[in-house]
């Protein structure tokens, strides 16, 4: 993880608390304004509801026995609020800070997480570019890289080890991912960490060279749209999956329009697929950023799984059979590959 694109860490631990079980308590104070708002403890990894309640005299208070510690997502009338672990005792947490505390893994989270940001903001208040300097931000950044690794092997069975390890993954090849879960066989249990794989596979199969994989998505008018509407029809085309609330996809639909404009009447075909967003979103950035091209919406997870995609933009060229030129492209690289795709030089 490298500290020039800081990401402060707010989980921690150096314990394994796999095999705890007991009674919880979770007390979130919330204010008198969500009274009567439906509160959620959703598990992480595979969405099940773990308990819930009705917010009340401005808390939102959880009890129950536990079989392990869990991680979960707080819900409040729908709105993700954050995540902490469920664990034996009784937790606090702040939805302003996004801090739990008072048991023993949520409070050894937290004082990881305030490690983490301390030399994230010593990383921040250097400034210069001489030797001194920089040799100051490869040791910190050596510090907060050996850190995660550290704590991610000493709590790989517990909540806290899986989530540093979903935080390393997706930078991950398929063979370092089955290497790390060769090695922790805990993993395995998790849904998250079995789509990793299928998705790293998935990945792999659909690099270049390799033919378009196709799907269908169905409306509930009955109509449908394929990814075979548009590709593979003789004509090279650049599909764009992206999301309406995607800041990175949006900013990217300038170098699309720059390329559709400069290419389209050379016979480039451009198609979107929004996934991961709500069908009236996506059609409300298609008329507010004013995207000329087809669309398929609300593809959701169909293209991405199949494709193995886990962050949008992602964008694809495929040539006029349907074989892959390019994927994960952005900005001039993009360019470039569409420039070389036009005059037949990615084969």
């Amino acid at each position: 993880m490298n500290l020039k694109s800081i990401v402060t860490l707010a989980f921690a631990g150096t314990v394994s608390l796999g095999a705890m079980a007991g009674a919880y308590k979770v007390n979130v104070p919330m204010g008198a304004d969500e009274d009567g708002a439906m509160a959620f403890l959703v598990n992480y990894d595979d969405g099940s509801k773990v308990d819930s309640v009705l917010v009340a005299d401005g808390a939102a208070v959880f009890e129950g026995d536990i079989d392990a510690p869990v991680l979960v997502r707080l819900l409040v009338d729908g709105n993700r609020m954050g995540s902490f672990v469920v664990e034996p005792g009784e937790t606090v947490y702040d939805m302003k800070t996004h801090e739990a505390r008072g048991t023993v893994l949520n409070d050894r989270m937290s004082e990881f997480g305030k490690k983490m940001s301390g030399l994230a903001m010593e990383y921040r208040s250097l400034s210069g570019d001489d030797e001194v300097t920089n040799v100051k931000r490869r040791q910190i950044e050596g510090e907060y890289n050996a850190a995660i690794q550290s704590a991610m092997k000493e709590n790989i069975d517990n909540p806290f080890g899986y989530m540093l390890f979903l935080e390393s993954a997706y930078g991950m090849s398929l063979e370092e991912l089955k290497a790390m879960i060769d090695k922790n066989p805990s993993l395995k249990k998790y849904k998250r960490v079995t789509g990793l794989v299928a998705a790293a596979e998935n990945k792999a199969s659909t690099q270049p060279g390799a033919m378009f994989k196709d799907f269908e998505i169905t409306y509930g008018d009955g109509t449908s749209k394929k990814l075979s509407d548009y590709v593979g029809k003789g004509k090279y085309t650049l599909v764009d999956f992206w999301a309406s609330w995607c800041g990175p996809c949006i900013r990217e639909t300038a170098v699309i329009k720059d390329i559709y404009n400069e290419y389209g009447p050379k016979g480039l075909e451009v198609l979107g697929v929004a996934v991961w967003d709500e069908p009236e979103n996506t059609k409300g950035a298609i008329e507010k950023h004013q995207l000329p091209w087809p669309q398929i919406i609300n593809a959701q997870t169909v293209p991405t799984e199949l494709y193995g995609i886990s962050g949008i933009p992602c964008i694809i060229i495929f040539g006029p059979d349907g074989k892959i030129l390019s994927r994960d492209k952005q900005g001039d690289a993009l360019r470039a590959d569409v420039k070389a795709a036009m005059e037949g030089l990615l084969k």
